[in-house]
């Protein structure tokens, strides 16, 4: 049985046309996710399912395996569980998955260690998320009527100090473990045995933009450059 990292790659980005290989302080940008988890030492493979002949080319060239994804499932409403569902298909040998998202540019090998721990200190565990803390917290929100008047959005919470309001976070797009049986079963990563590590800020972006990979590339070559 075999720990395997999944890096889904499609072709037809939208708001980004070809934001997975676009160039990122001197590497396409699905590079650093699959060096990451290379100097993980996690891994026993480490793939890309792409249906783009390009991407397919570069994810060969930085060390990665290929799975060719069906086109039904590299579709704008295609989702990541379907690309991982169809890898555990051709390759039954997985035990444990690590799905990391192309775009997760500036995740640290040393972070996919501490959260595969998780699974190893909580055997009870299916699944890891990467999630990021709320700046502010989130019951505190407003919302705006037709005439544009605040009220709170959960007024329950109106008035509560902070100490006292629930801890929050969310998912950021970086990666996330599962067990193989466990994603195949539930056919989602939020299970009713998920677990979430919070990923430092540094390592975490959303990269929709020309700004967001401006944003991103200054990061790594300020990392690179110690």
């Amino acid at each position: 049985m075999s720990t395997v990292a999944l890096i889904p790659a499609r072709g037809g980005s939208k708001r980004l046309p070809r934001k997975n290989i676009l160039p990122m302080a001197g590497l396409p940008m699905l590079a650093w996710p699959i060096h990451a988890a290379q100097e993980s030492g996690m891994f026993d493979r480490i793939c890309v399912s792409t249906e783009d002949a390009e991407i397919a080319e570069v994810a060969r060239r930085y060390g990665a395996e290929v799975i060719e994804r069906p086109f039904d499932i590299a579709q704008d409403r295609s989702t990541v569980v379907q690309v991982c569902l169809h890898a555990l298909e051709i390759q039954p040998d997985i035990e444990l998955l690590c799905c990391i998202y192309a775009t997760a540019c500036l995740l640290r090998p040393q972070t996919l260690v501490a959260s595969r721990a998780l699974l190893d200190e909580a055997p009870a565990a299916d699944f890891v998320m990467g999630v990021s803390e709320y700046e502010h917290p989130p019951v505190q929100a407003l919302k705006a009527d037709e005439q544009g008047f605040l009220s709170y959005m959960w007024p329950e919470w109106r008035g509560v100090q902070s100490q006292f309001q629930p801890h929050l976070v969310v998912s950021n797009g970086t990666f996330y473990w599962a067990r193989a049986e466990a994603l195949q079963r539930e056919r989602s990563f939020y299970g009713s045995r998920l677990k979430g590590f919070v990923v430092p800020a540094d390592e975490a972006a959303d990269i929709d933009t020309i700004q967001d990979i401006e944003c991103a590339r200054r990061r790594i070559e300020e990392r690179v450059c110690g």
